[in-house]
């Protein structure tokens, strides 16, 4: 069973499920996605993007330059899309459990008074 992800890696391909993005359409999704909670510098996203290069789980998509600056689109790939689709089952699977066990505190005869 491969290790949990990281809350900015499960982010960052998130933001890359539905579209390809460059680096500052990666730092605003991944600020809306977690509704403000992580914010990538573009030192720290660009080293993610590096690593998870690496890993074959984002690629290169193209380039363009957009007044006079570079800007590098980056897509998630079949091997990152099965990676985030194993994350998402396994935090489901994490999250009906405690859903069922909060639902049951009821039940149990358990006082937090």
């Amino acid at each position: 069973m491969p290790d949990p992800m990281r809350e900015p890696t499960f982010l960052i391909l998130t933001a890359l499920a539905d579209e390809p993005r460059h680096g500052y359409g990666l730092i605003t999704e991944v600020d809306r996605l977690s509704d403000g909670r992580v914010a990538l510098k573009p030192g720290t996203l660009y080293g993610a993007l590096d690593r998870l290069a690496d890993d074959r789980l984002v690629a290169r998509d193209r380039e363009e330059v957009v007044d006079g600056r570079l800007r590098r689109y980056y897509r998630i790939t079949p091997d990152g899309e099965r990676a985030l689709r194993a994350e998402t089952e396994r935090m489901r699977r994490h999250v009906e459990a405690a859903t069922a066990k909060l639902n049951g505190l009821g039940q149990a005869g358990v006082s937090w008074a």
